[in-house]
This record gives C-alpha cells, sequence and structure tokens, in this order.
C-alpha cells in the first residue's frame, strides 16, 4: 500500500461506465449540493453504487460497479441476506475524524508542501478524500508530544503566565489547515495531566492525583484554554474531563476514582463552565475503556448535580489489554441505561508499532470491526488518534510508538497509507454528520454491517466480511432486492 493516494471516486465511475443517475448518487455521497436536484427527481429504484476495499486486491475504497434493483424471490434459510429497514432510525452522527496531535503537527510539519496538502485531502476533503468532520486535541502535552510541557509557569495558581504561545509553532497551523479543508471541523480537547506542581506527585508523568486545594484554579485551566483557542480563531465544541482516568502511565496521566470525577464535575468544573459561559460546550466523562465504563457512567449520572453538566461518556478500545475482546456490550449498557446522554469513541489505534505491519490486513478489520459494533450500539461520534506519525510510529517523548492510519517518511517525504485509512473512509466519506442510524441486519455472522440515512436522503449501507470467503448476498429494503458479493476480507459501502 505504499504512496497510494486517495482514489478520486468520479473519475472512477465515469472511467467505468456509470449511468448519470449512477454518478448524481455518487456525487450527492459527498457533499456536492449541485446535483441535489437531480437526486429528488430520481427513481425510487436508483442503482445502488458499490465501493470497496479487498485483500490481494487493488481496490481502495473503489468504484466497483452497480446494483440494479429486482423483485425479490421468498425467502431460504440457505440464502445469505442484509435487510434494511429505513423506517425506524435511532442517534444522529455527530462526525467521524482523529486526533490533531502534537506528534501529528509536528510530522506535517516536516513535509514538503505539496505533501503537506495531499495530507489535507486525503482526510479533510470530502470529494477527494475521506471527509474527516471530527477532531481531537490535547491539552497541555501528552505522550505524542515530543516533550512535556505545560501552558503555565510554576506554582502560579492564579494562571496568571498561561499561554498556549507551544501550540502556535505546530498545532495550531494545522488545526486551522484541517478547518480550512473540510469546512466545518467539530473539535473537542482532552487534558492528559494537570501541571505538575497541581499534584500529589508533582510530576506530570507517572499518574498522581489532582491536589484538592488546585481544584478551582484546574476548572479555571479548562476555561483558559478553550477562549485562547477561540480567540485563535479555532472554536471548540466539547471536552472530556480527563484522559483515562484510571491509568497510571509512564506519560502524563493524572487519576481519578468515579466518584472524584463526579465530585469534580458537579462542584467545580460544571459550574465555572457555566460562569464562564462556556455551558453550551460539550462535556464528556470518562474517556477511558470499555470495561469500566458503565461503573463509571452509573456513579456520574445517577447523580443528577453532576449529570447535568454531562453532554456523554467518552470511551476508547484498549480494554484489550487484558487478552481479552472490544466489550462492545458494555457501551450498549450505558446507552440503554441512560438513554438522554451521548455515547462519543474518544480514542483508538493500533499499538506497538513495526513497520514491517505497514501493510497487515488486521490493522483496517479491527477498525472496521469496532466502528460497525460502536454506531451500531448507539455511538454518535467516532475518533481515531493520531491522523498522521512519522516513520517510526512517533514522535513520542516516552517510546510509545503507535500506528496511524497514514504514516509519513520524514526522510523522503513520502506518504504510507494503511489499509486502516480506507476502511475508515468507508464510513467518513458515505455517512456524514446529521446522518440518522436505521436498521441493518445480516443473517450470517460472517457479515457485519451498519447502515445510516444522511440528511440528502441517500442510505448508506456498510458490509464488512472479515473471512477468507466470497460470500454471495441479497440486499434487501421493502419490497425489492439486489444481488451481491463481498470479497474475501473486504469492506464496502452501497450507497443509493
Amino acid at each position: 500500500m505504499k504512496n497510494l493516494q486517495p482514489n478520486r471516486l468520479l473519475n472512477g465511475a465515469l472511467k467505468t461506465g456509470w449511468s448519470l443517475l449512477s454518478i448524481c448518487s455518487l456525487l450527492v455521497a459527498n457533499g456536492q449540493s449541485n446535483v441535489s436536484a437531480a437526486w429528488k427527481g430520481a427513481k425510487a429504484n436508483a442503482p445502488v453504487s458499490v465501493f470497496t476495499t479487498a485483500e490481494n486486491t487493488a481496490y481502495r475504497l473503489s468504484a466497483t460497479g452497480t446494483l440494479e434493483w429486482k423483485d425479490p424471490g421468498p425467502l431460504a434459510e440457505r440464502n445469505v441476506y442484509v435487510f434494511l429497514d429505513d423506517t425506524h432510525s435511532f442517534q444522529t452522527l455527530v462526525g467521524i475524524g482523529g486526533a490533531i496531535t502534537d506528534a501529528s503537527a509536528e510530522t506535517f510539519a516536516k513535509l514538503p508542501p505539496a505533501k503537506q496538502q495531499e495530507i489535507l485531502q486525503a482526510y479533510y476533503d470530502a470529494k477527494k478524500g475521506i471527509g474527516y468532520t471530527l477532531a481531537r486535541t490535547n491539552i497541555q502535552s501528552c505522550d505524542f508530544s515530543s516533550g512535556s510541557y505545560s501552558y503555565v509557569a510554576e506554582n502560579d495558581k492564579d494562571l496568571k503566565t498561561f499561554s498556549v504561545q507551544h501550540d502556535e509553532q505546530y498545532k495550531i497551523p494545522l488545526i486551522k489547515k484541517a478547518m480550512a479543508t473540510a469546512g466545518k471541523l467539530t473539535l473537542f480537547v482532552s487534558p492528559w495531566s494537570p501541571p505538575a506542581w497541581m499534584k500529589s506527585n508533582n510530576d506530570m508523568l507517572h499518574g498522581g492525583k489532582l491536589l484538592p486545594q488546585y481544584n478551582k484554579a484546574w476548572a479555571d485551566f479548562y476555561v483558559k484554554f478553550i477562549k485562547a483557542y477561540e480567540k485563535k480563531g479555532i472554536p471548540v465544541w466539547g471536552l472530556t474531563v480527563q484522559n483515562e482516568p484510571m491509568a497510571v502511565q509512564t506519560w502524563e496521566s493524572c487519576v481519578f476514582t468515579a466518584p472524584e470525577e463526579r465530585d469534580f464535575i458537579k462542584n467545580h468544573l460544571g459550574p465555572t463552565l457555566q460562569k464562564a459561559g462556556l455551558g453550551t460546550k460539550k462535556l464528556i466523562a470518562w474517556d477511558h475503556n470499555r470495561d469500566l465504563m458503565y461503573e463509571r457512567a452509573k456513579t456520574i449520572l445517577n447523580d443528577p448535580q453532576a449529570a447535568k453538566y454531562v453532554w456523554g461518556i467518552g470511551y476508547h478500545w484498549y480494554e484489550t489489554w487484558t487478552g481479552g475482546d472490544m466489550q462492545f456490550n458494555n457501551e450498549k449498557m450505558v446507552q440503554e441505561t441512560f438513554p438522554s446522554k451521548n455515547l462519543m469513541f474518544t480514542e483508538g489505534c493500533a499499538e506497538s508499532f513495526d513497520a514491517s505491519r505497514m501493510e497487515n490486513w488486521g490493522l483496517g478489520e479491527k477498525y472496521g470491526l469496532s466502528m460497525i459494533h460502536d454506531f451500531n450500539a448507539g455511538t454518535v461520534g467516532w475518533t481515531d488518534w493520531n491522523i498522521l506519525l512519522d516513520e517510526k510510529g512517533g514522535p513520542n517523548h516516552v517510546g510509545n510508538f503507535c500506528f496511524a492510519p497514514v504514516h509519513a517518511d520524514t526522510r523522503s517525504g513520502e506518504l504510507n497509507y494503511t489499509n486502516a485509512y480506507y476502511y475508515i473512509g468507508h464510513f467518513s466519506k458515505f455517512i456524514r454528520p446529521g446522518a440518522k442510524r436505521i436498521n441493518v441486519s445480516s443473517n450470517r455472522s460472517g457479515l457485519l454491517t451498519t447502515a445510516f440515512k444522511n440528511v440528502d436522503g441517500t442510505i448508506a449501507v456498510v458490509v464488512m466480511n472479515g473471512s477468507d470467503k466470497k460470500i454471495d448476498y441479497e440486499l434487501h429494503l421493502r419490497d425489492k432486492m439486489a444481488s451481491t458479493s463481498s470479497l474475501p476480507h473486504s469492506i464496502t459501502t452501497l450507497v443509493f
């Protein structure tokens, strides 16, 4: 997959002889409003546009044909089906995207101008790339920074020295360029640690706790950060309370028990945001793995004084560190128990970078597996970790090197797109903010699927086959069906 660039879908459609109607549906799915009238006048049985990424093929988000609707025959147990029901809808999508960290921004700055433009289009252009609309960034340093840093001087409890000047070199310019390319970027922000002097261990790294005497100063810190970024022209949509509040890491970390996070929200952070005129910012609790998310959510959301400030529960996918599987049922339990709150996937990546695994197909399949199950459990936004890392899986000041969907070789200036980039694109390019999830089911465990209806009326169905076998199936909607196949180790988006 080395040096592959994002597929130019319209050109592909023209070369394969698609009808004008098929191209119109393709353009609508990619946000081109000038064909909306053509779509509204289309027949109810408009062809289905098919896009495929598959192992051992050249398909990478490639336009691979159209399907025609037919009258279905009687159902048979031996046949494979994907059933759609757009008469029932569920959560509304906020967006899909990735984190713009110090590491991503520093790597981006080392690229030649042409490659910088390429990566911006690859991620944030809905027509030429995969159309990211969601972003996360770090408040102060995290592991994916070149070193630890703070925005305030030692022992400045009044925060008089507060400044985000550090971020003006790399991170702020990249966020602004991403915003300009995307048109609109929903940004939320997360702290990894308060300044060392606010903590019980006097260290930004290695866990420790926020000292009670600094509760107010730390709550004020979030306000200072949000207002500083917005003053520089970067709107902040939301924030998380603390990245991974139960993890004592070798990098920036800070521990909050469930009662401590609850009390910090209701007694300090929530009221401080309100008082500062930032009460509309979306406050996200937990921001850690699925394994303990229900217990954390229960403690916080069962307290009305804390719950009134909380927009939703954020979660990561690293519960697999125990050797087990992703625990999707826990997020579903949160959604069912607290239906007025939102689920947000706030971070995930393939850990332990190894350049020899750059073309490993499992990288993308992990994303497909998680995204399908997460959306079906009620998740409203999905945020990958670093959008870009270098040839070593960094920079990372504690050696915690990881994979990103795209890696830059800072020596040659070349970009390497892993298949994870394309797997994410099967969702982000065709399922747009404001889309509502609709019912879809498969009668075979070998086909995983989710589906959304966009604001413009287009339906996007994602079907993933993680098996070694080609699977023939029928797509059913109301009284029509379309026959197709899912290639081995593939992901397909069907748009109509």
